[in-house]
């Protein structure tokens, strides 16, 4: 596929999203769908919380257009000749979508989040987007999954929504994040020629960088869980689709890191949460961008310095997909050792206060 077909695709979800978002602003204020202030946020006053219906609109409308420019215009094929994977993707995005647009709006329970969530990620698998197999980096071979295809690839997906709902608290955190980790998935998957997989990422990038018109600190609106979990989920699909279809044992390394910044906070929210005592699911104000505000940053320096460590940790994946082995192991320890310092910089594993103390 051409450059000038992704700008298509990226330009139609950006000014659908910069449209439709002003839109959802109005509707979240008139109907009380709002975030107020206090607990662990940090903003003053309701702010709208359904911005994700701006973005999924613009995803939407951006695959709309590739599929015309290819039954029309004579694009190459990547949506008509992916057969039952797009269709499930598709409907996995809308089915999570929904789950997280009805806890914007009526509050669900962690559990019935969870139960919308695995019917999401079950609808993709059923249509083939799935781990069937990982890399074995000793003997070079594969390790087929078999009956455990199933949960390794619905914690992955699950996972994936809900490392980037954790990581959605200041401002343009989670979108300007997801955008970074689909710009470098859809360079992957343009140069491992996975047609789908760029596809969904360019539309990504697109309906991320036209919320970010308004989400970017001082707010007007926010993304809420319709938005957090439909960027989360489709980055999940995305990898599946994309980088992981290769044999190599290192490329279930390259999507972890690609969105490292919010996988590294969710474990170590995890431990911190189990030194305290308290439930995992339990919310505190340990997270990076807590810390981060801490430690006397503004809101915007915080996101900025956490763009910083997401690019870094990005490139760093690429270049393990791509490099001698040896360098492989190499560059790995190097992102970690540094993702570790900052970590103990920042106190991530020390117990944190829950949200109303």
């Amino acid at each position: 596929m051409s450059l000038f077909q992704h700008l298509v695709v990226i330009a139609t979800a950006l000014v659908v999203t910069l449209v439709l978002t002003p839109l959802a602003r109005t509707i979240g204020l008139r109907w009380g769908i709002v975030a107020h202030s206090g607990g662990r946020s940090v903003h003053t006053g309701a702010v709208p919380r359904i911005g994700g219906f701006a973005m999924f609109a613009g995803f939407a409308a951006a695959v709309l257009v590739r599929y015309l420019g290819e039954r029309l215009w004579g694009w190459p094929p990547a949506l008509t000749l992916a057969g039952e994977p797009v269709v499930g993707v598709l409907a996995g995005l809308g089915v999570m979508f929904i789950v997280g647009l009805i806890d914007d709006v009526v509050d669900l329970t962690p559990g019935q989040k969870l139960v919308g969530q695995i019917v999401a990620a079950s609808v993709a698998y059923a249509a083939g987007v799935r781990i069937d197999f990982i890399g074995n980096p000793v003997s070079g071979g594969l390790q087929m999954l078999g009956i455990l295809s199933l949960p390794v690839t619905l914690f992955w997906m699950v996972g994936f929504a809900n490392v980037v709902n954790l990581i959605d608290g200041l401002d343009g955190l989670a979108a300007g994040i997801t955008a970074i980790a689909a710009v470098s998935l859809l360079v992957l998957a343009q140069e491992t020629n996975q047609p789908l997989a760029a596809v969904l990422a360019a539309g990504l990038v697109g309906a991320c960088v036209g919320f970010l018109r308004y989400n970017y600190s001082p707010a007007s609106i926010f993304m809420g869980d319709s938005g957090a979990l439909f960027l989360g989920f489709c980055l999940a699909c995305i990898s599946l689709l994309g980088v992981m279809k290769s044999v190599a044992a290192i490329t279930l390394v390259v999507p972890l890191l690609i969105l490292g910044v919010p996988v590294f906070d969710t474990f170590s929210a995890i431990i911190r949460r189990r030194r305290g005592g308290r439930p995992v699911h339990e919310a505190d104000k340990g997270h990076i961008h807590h810390r981060l505000l801490g430690r006397g940053f503004s809101v915007r320096q915080t996101v900025l310095i956490i763009y910083v460590w997401s690019i870094a940790l990005a490139v760093g994946g690429y270049a393990m997909r791509w490099v001698a082995p040896a360098l492989k192991i190499v560059t790995f320890l190097v992102l970690a050792g540094l993702s570790g310092v900052m970590a103990y910089w920042l106190g991530l594993f020390e117990v944190a206060h829950r949200d109303d103390e």
